[in-house]
């Protein structure tokens, strides 16, 4: 669901940037549906953002479901189409290299979204800073053990995301910043294929046999790879659970927080995002050259700075800036939980 909350405070800065001068055809292209937010946040932010910018534009909205060769039709399926501006979300990145060049052979623009192309530069990139978010959850991970007491040189497992996704290594880059600069040692590490929950989860359960009460922490690079981290340690009679970091602010993750199952998450609307990238699509397709704040693998960027949420700070981050609602999160055995927080 869309946060309207967020949307009308952003409106008028959306207008400002400026209305398309002639019809366009705009392709929003997403990787895989493991994670709830490309349909529940990033396309509906997109095309709120467009109806705004563009009334008379035509958006095309598909998702490639992890399959690296369907992306690929329906990246020329939109060309096809006449699509002047892909937004795209790669399922692999290294892949996603011939995609821009397929474009630049047919003049249409291409903007990187939340997952750079290191290979190709991209026409702009707009995402959250995933080498800052790998780092500040890691980091909030050791300042918790450092608090809890947890001795010098214990261990903390690190799950990192996709292997074939250049921001899941941005996000391992952060978080092999915060461990290898603290006390601890990770006793082991796992790039999970897809970001599949499922994966995680088995790959956890295997650490609980291999390492049993060494592991103090885990330090898991989003949300479903958390929930699958903390799936394993209930399904194995792990008590107390350690503490686990997660990225995304998914419901669930929000609900595990509330319940004190897991430690953290990121809270990074992704509506934000979605409206820049829709910003430089209408740039583009008018000729002119997108603002950029910084430079990413030769691309012209614009990244944005999320905020870490844990139990302490989830009322202020999550629900007083009406990211999520108490009525969406605090439902059956999470109400206890809320009520706590003073999450009305």
């Amino acid at each position: 669901m869309i946060q309207t909350r967020i949307l009308a405070a952003s409106a008028l800065a959306i207008a400002s940037a400026g209305m398309a001068q002639a019809e366009a055809t705009v392709a929003f292209l997403m990787p895989d549906q493991a994670s709830t937010r490309y349909e529940q946040h990033d396309f509906p932010g997109f095309k709120a953002a467009m109806e705004t910018l563009c009334p008379d534009c035509t958006v095309i909205y598909q998702n490639a479901n992890a399959d690296v060769s369907l992306q690929q039709q329906q990246f020329n399926s939109v060309i096809a189409q006449g699509a002047k501006v892909i937004v795209l979300d790669p399922v692999d990145s290294a892949a996603a290299a011939g995609l821009v060049q397929i474009a630049q052979g047919q003049d249409v623009k291409v903007v990187a979204y939340d997952r750079p192309i290191p290979d190709m530069p991209a026409d702009f990139y707009v995402s959250f800073d995933n080498e800052g978010i790998g780092r500040s959850i890691a980091q909030s991970l050791v300042d918790h053990l450092k608090e809890m007491g947890v001795a010098d040189g214990a261990g903390v497992l690190q799950i990192n995301g996709s292997p074939t996704d250049a921001a899941a290594g941005l996000i391992r880059d952060g978080v092999d910043s915060a461990l290898d600069g603290s006390t601890f040692k990770t006793l082991s590490e796992f790039d999970t294929p897809e970001w599949a929950p499922p994966k995680a989860q088995e790959w956890t359960a295997g650490q609980i046999t291999r390492f049993g009460a060494e592991i103090k922490g885990i330090a898991a690079a989003n949300d479903g790879t958390a929930g699958g981290a903390i799936a394993a340690m209930k399904a194995a009679g792990v008590d107390p659970l350690p503490p686990v970091t997660g990225n995304d602010a998914t419901i669930a993750a929000l609900q595990l927080i509330i319940a004190g199952d897991q430690y953290n998450t990121i809270s990074k609307p992704s509506e934000i995002v979605a409206e820049a990238a829709a910003k430089v699509a209408m740039a583009l397709v008018n000729g002119e050259t997108p603002e950029a704040t910084t430079t990413l693998y030769d691309t012209p960027s614009q990244l944005f700075v999320p905020a870490v949420v844990t139990r302490e700070n989830i009322k202020a981050e999550i629900f007083d800036k009406g990211i999520q609602t108490a009525a969406e999160v605090c439902t059956g055995e999470y109400a206890a939980g809320c009520a706590e927080l003073g999450i009305k």
